[in-house]
């Protein structure tokens, strides 16, 4: 039997030569051929790309090849192209979904497939259960030559790179962030973010590093293309070695990034997500709705209520976030994991304009990263966060699930709980503002468990709790 393919947190991802193969991705191209028929978008074509990873552009290249012999006309990317970069293109060519061959974060061994909708936003899990359905066994699966697709002119490479910098430059004024004269160290991880900071802001005073910054499918001195502990450490040692002003980390695709301040110490990506939030309303003097999952600062309520702007809380994924940000018109969209999306572009966590927009922050307010943390924490208070990501045997997840939804803490770590959410997984309201979240991960075998606090000293406390809570530890 033909085994059944699910979207996760964002696309379907699987192990390379094990899950995911030549003919699992041809499959899975069939099924959204089959589902961009369905909902009339077939006649305005699709845009295909891919990362740095093992394989990727020739998994790239089957998929295009499915989608021609479906008679739907592809943009194919002239070599690995970040995912906003790609996202961006299915509104710069007016095309109507795009096929992005990526595995983001994940570790080495996998590979991913995620797709996109017209407006280059991530496709919502009603429509994802449709293509799903629409995934056929290999034998039901069209296909041609991508030479003769290119000869035919179903298949056009293209340089996605020129576009996306035109919307950029609409949305940001590279030129004083050219002559800011910052020192800017970029983490490339390996990965699609390589080139892009020297080329947006190279000829000026600012001088830019790169490290890990070539191709590399086994993301050597990390455990992978996160921008996260432990992985970001290997590239914010170089930070006090060239006197950097700020660490960039962008995560295998772009769309994720994370940065350190001045000093190379890593700023956790809910302090992240509120100086961005912090930046819109407080230097662009922005206003307009907040999308946040759950899993993501409560500190942006906070912002919400001294701004008056609405705060809307989505599931963990921008398949949750991207509606939503459309049906508020929202000023700002983004999750924990580091990934952050804004008004007037595409509804798409994009990392390198997140760290432009960092760049621009800095420049305006002439404070350095450890000095807007502070000017955010004298606003809504210092608050910390970490998280613990456990491996389990999957024997138990009904056992864990169980757990976890039969956990009625009166107290954590000593706070009271107020509030219980269910939106995704179980998150744990307490007394001080924080919370506790306990979900499993859409996108790998493994549980999470988060926590925000304003009391520095519960956090392992509150993270060893739910651990307990979820059975984990004893």
């Amino acid at each position: 039997m033909t085994k059944q393919i699910k979207f996760g947190t964002d696309g379907w991802r699987g192990r390379i030569a094990e899950e995911y193969t030549f003919d699992s991705v041809r499959r899975v191209a069939q099924g959204f051929a089959t589902f961009m028929q369905q909902q009339g978008l077939a006649e305005k074509g699709v845009i295909v790309g891919h990362d740095m990873r093992f394989q990727a552009e020739y998994f790239a290249s089957a998929a295009a090849e499915v989608m021609a012999a479906n008679g739907i006309k592809v943009w194919l990317t002239d070599g690995a192209t970040p995912t906003p970069t790609i996202s961006y293109s299915v509104v710069a060519r007016q095309a109507g979904g795009a096929i992005n061959i990526t595995a983001s974060h994940n570790p080495p061994v996998d590979c991913g497939f995620k797709v996109r909708d017209p407006g280059g936003g991530a496709i919502p899990p009603a429509d994802l259960l449709k293509i799903e359905a629409a995934i056929p066994d290999i034998d039901a699966v069209k296909r041609m030559r991508l030479g003769d697709a290119m000869t035919d002119g179903l298949i056009t490479k293209f340089d996605a790179a020129p576009d996306y910098i035109a919307q950029l430059q609409r949305l940001v004024d590279l030129e004083p962030l050219k002559e800011a004269g910052f020192n800017v160290l970029v983490d490339c991880m390996w990965g699609n973010g390589a080139g892009w900071f020297p080329r947006l802001l190279g000829g000026g005073r600012t001088q830019i590093t790169e490290v890990h910054n070539e191709r590399n499918p086994i993301f050597p001195k990390m455990l992978r293309p996160e921008p996260i502990p432990p992985n970001v450490d290997d590239g914010l040692s170089y930070v006090t070695k060239i006197g950097a002003d700020i660490a960039i980390i962008n995560d295998g695709d772009a769309d994720r990034v994370g940065f350190s301040d001045e000093h190379g110490n890593f700023m956790d990506q809910l302090r992240v997500y509120g100086l961005m939030g912090y930046y819109m309303l407080e230097v662009r003097g922005e206003r307009g709705p907040i999308v946040k999952t759950i899993s993501t600062t409560k500190m942006l309520n906070k912002l919400g209520q001294i701004y008056d702007v609405p705060v809307y809380e989505t599931g963990v994924g921008f398949k949750y976030i991207a509606p939503k940000m459309v049906e508020v018109a929202a000023m700002i969209g983004g999750e924990e994991s580091g990934g952050y999306a804004f008004r007037g572009h595409v509804p798409e966590r994009d990392g390198i304009l997140a760290g432009l927009y960092m760049l621009d922050m800095m420049a305006r307010t002439g404070k350095t990263p450890s000095q807007l943390l502070q000017a955010l924490f004298d606003l809504v208070g210092p608050h910390y966060y970490d998280r613990i990501d456990t491996a389990f045997d999957q024997e138990r997840k009904t056992e864990i699930q169980q757990n976890v939804a039969n956990a009625h803490p009166d107290s954590i770590a000593g706070l009271k709980v107020t509030d219980i959410v269910t939106i995704d997984g179980r998150q744990f309201i307490m007394e001080d503002g924080g919370w506790l979240l306990i979900r499993f991960s859409g996108t790998e075998p493994i549980i999470r468990v988060y926590c925000e606090t304003t009391h520095e000293d519960k956090v392992d406390d509150i993270l060893d709790a739910g651990m307990r809570l979820a059975g984990l530890r004893d």
